[in-house]
């Protein structure tokens, strides 16, 4: 409930990007925010390292027509992008099977455009909090996907065209003129072409959060770590339990931006929210020569790895594992990370020592956007909102996630279309 001088008591579970975004757009419209995170500091999981792409167009559901097909197919593949890691759990398959559903063709479509509709807004108000905050963190201008051979071209085509039907800049080039773009890409490694997106970027995700963090301090935004919130109550008004708390904390609303941990959350609430943490992996090193580095991005199209420039590091982040856990590092998943970076960028970066090897967790939902919106609690007062499950993509999404979460928690109009991005949309 919005009291009447428009100013609330909110609480906001996690502090990855999309917690410290949600945090900071409260407190920018004078809201009390206290953010509660069960790590010693902001963008510890998820947002720590990852590919650091903003690229709207690319943005879409990994429940896609021929998905089911293709992941079956590569299982066995030594390189293979998408693996699945044992053991699988209840829930996990619970997911697939869901996941399965919802690579239909028309469920596909409206997916993709809702995911996309939120990614441009997104990019915009990333945009206007980096200009008028002056926020300095490691970025650069440009994407390019990388092209082996002809049957990588045929893949990439379907995409094309949903980047011309959303009219997104990209010119298709031959592997001379790739060169000329990135001029480091090794002349060893067959290059047919390549798609070139000049109007896309790569930025560092934890650096911003971090920079951003720092920013909703200013406006008064409290930050509490090694708070590991226990349960949520909205029945009698909104309260957060941390765990060795005599008493839950009172607030006039509360928005869950906990990743992995937030079905463990609702579940006592009687919402199920079918999430499942489909992990990836990134390994970021010194570069050793700048003028063997990239410039900015590239994708390989076959082995679904980006090599991005993080000012004076490379990063290469890439795989999707289903099941398993977190603790546990697949070998082989480092290994197709190093090879592709020495296919295209030998010599690039400091391997011998000081490589930092990371596994995240993406929370990701069977059907590909996230939910930004009221939650069905029971207590139906609009007191609990959640603003989560955005996979993969969550630091495309997260600034205008924020905004929008912001101004629905007002009661505004967000200035992004909302259709299909609540919870109602899971009950279909």
């Amino acid at each position: 409930m919005v009291r009447r001088d428009g100013r609330m008591k909110i609480a906001v579970i996690g502090a990855g990007v999309i917690g410290v975004t949600t945090a900071y757009e409260l407190a920018a419209d004078g809201h009390a925010v206290t953010v509660f995170e069960r790590r010693s500091a902001a963008a510890e999981e998820t947002s720590f390292a990852n590919a650091g792409l903003i690229a709207p167009g690319y943005v879409t559901p990994w429940a896609a027509p021929g998905m089911p097909k293709k992941v079956l197919g590569s299982l066995f593949s030594r390189y293979a992008p998408v693996k699945l890691g044992l053991p699988l759990s209840g829930a996990d398959i619970g997911w697939m099977w869901k996941w399965f559903q919802s690579c239909k063709l028309e469920t596909y479509l409206a997916n993709r455009a809702r995911m996309q509709r939120l990614a441009f807004y997104s990019r915009e108000r990333l945009h206007t909090l980096t200009a008028e905050l002056r926020l300095e963190y490691d970025r650069s201008d440009g994407y390019m996907v990388l092209l082996r051979a002809e049957k990588d071209r045929a893949l990439v085509q379907p995409g094309l065209q949903v980047l011309r039907d959303a009219g997104v800049k990209f010119k298709e080039l031959d592997g001379d003129a790739a060169r000329q773009i990135e001029p480091a890409l090794s002349s060893d490694t067959p290059l047919l072409g390549a798609v070139h997106l000049p109007d896309d970027e790569v930025g560092n995700c934890r650096q911003f959060t971090m920079l951003l963090k720092a920013e909703a301090q200013r406006l008064g935004a409290a930050f509490e770590f090694n708070r590991t919130v226990a349960h949520i109550d909205t029945t009698g008004g909104a309260q957060v339990a941390i765990a060795g708390e005599p008493a839950p904390r009172g607030f006039d609303a509360i928005v869950l931006c906990a990743g992995v941990s937030s079905p463990g959350l609702l579940r006592p609430l009687g919402v199920r929210l079918p999430m499942a943490a489909v992990y990836g992996y990134s390994i970021t090193a010194n570069i050793r020569e700048p003028l063997n580095a990239p410039r900015s991005a590239v994708m390989d199209e076959r082995f679904k790895v980006a090599i991005s420039r993080m000012g004076q590091r490379v990063r290469v982040a890439g795989s999707a594992e289903i099941g398993g856990h977190l603790g546990r590092k697949r070998e082989a998943a480092v290994q197709t990370l190093y090879k592709v970076l020495h296919d295209w960028f030998p010599g690039a970066a400091q391997l011998a020592n000081g490589v930092q090897v990371w596994k995240g967790a993406r929370p990701m939902l069977p059907d590909g956007p996230p939910i930004v919106g009221a939650s069905p609690d029971a207590g139906g007062q609009r007191r609990l909102w959640l603003n989560l499950g955005h996979g993969s993509s969550g630091w495309a999404l997260s600034c205008g996630s924020a905004r929008a979460i912001a101004d629905l928690v007002a009661g505004r109009t967000p200035e992004v279309d909302m259709d299909g991005l609540g919870f109602d949309r899971l009950m279909r």
